[in-house]
């Protein structure tokens, strides 16, 4: 919910909404899985932004049991526990940035473009089912440039017929440094825009509900949809840059098209 440049190449399209069940037509589930695809997404032009922009992302889903997963759902999580129901180790993600075009003439030349970052750190979950599960991940800005953590909750919701879905809860937060490079405003920023200067500290950023499901068109192919419901919290939401130039709401739509082998 947030931007992480050679290393981009590695990461790239790890912003599509998630499908955790992405590949769960495989026939073992104790053998790794491996599925690839290309999709659209309608996500805020910036975090915080009242309006969205249209782009193209691949997909990529790679499952090995027992060790981990690389995928544009979840980023990277090496699993070092490898116990049942308690999995954790690390973890890895692609974070969005904001540029000068997507923030749009209002702001364009007085708020700071953000360029994309990888995060690296650690993961926690509790499986209490094979279909729910509860977890938490905390990361730092390889860069530098703040700290992240979000806790979790997932459930598969009962099939329709072939149609899978599940559902997610999450509520995120940040540290000083990271609040503030997303939607703080220094004094000269503020008197350009005509509102107060806002220098946040640590704090909860985003709660959010996503909806995301799949149907399979094949033995090996199928589509992947999703929708995240997020609300901008704390200091986040509070950020005259978010106040009066965006919205404390922001909505993400994706849909790709898989392969599966």
């Amino acid at each position: 919910m947030t931007d992480l440049t050679d290393l981009r190449r590695l990461f790239a399209g790890l912003v599509l909404a998630g499908v955790p069940f992405a590949a769960t037509w495989a026939a073992d589930d104790a053998a790794p899985s491996y599925a690839l695809g290309a999709g659209m997404e309608r996500m805020p032009a910036w975090i915080g932004a009242d309006h969205h922009r249209n782009q193209a992302v691949p997909y990529f889903d790679i499952e090995l049991p027992g060790w981990g997963e690389l995928s544009s759902t979840d980023g990277l999580m090496l699993d070092l526990i490898h116990d049942t129901p308690w999995h954790g180790g690390l973890y890895g993600n692609y974070q969005w940035g904001r540029t000068s075009h997507a923030l749009g003439p209002r702001l364009k030349g007085i708020v700071d473009p953000l360029g994309p970052r990888i995060h690296g750190g650690g993961y926690l979950e509790y499986h209490f089912t094979e279909h729910t599960s509860l977890g938490g991940h905390v990361s730092h800005d390889t860069q530098g440039a703040g700290a992240y953590a979000a806790l979790y909750a997932d459930v598969d919701l009962p099939s329709i017929g072939y149609w899978q879905h599940s559902l997610e809860a999450q509520w995120q937060g940040m540290n000083g440094a990271a609040m503030r490079r997303f939607f703080g405003l220094r004094p000269a920023q503020a008197a350009a825009l005509g509102v107060r200067a806002w220098q946040p500290g640590a704090g909860g950023e985003q709660v959010s509900l996503e909806y995301d499901a799949f149907m399979p068109t094949s033995r090996h192919t199928g589509f992947a949809l999703a929708l995240d419901y997020g609300r901008l919290i704390g200091p986040a939401g509070n950020s005259p840059l978010v106040q009066r130039f965006g919205a404390r709401t922001q909505v993400t739509t994706s849909i790709a098209f898989l392969y599966h082998f």
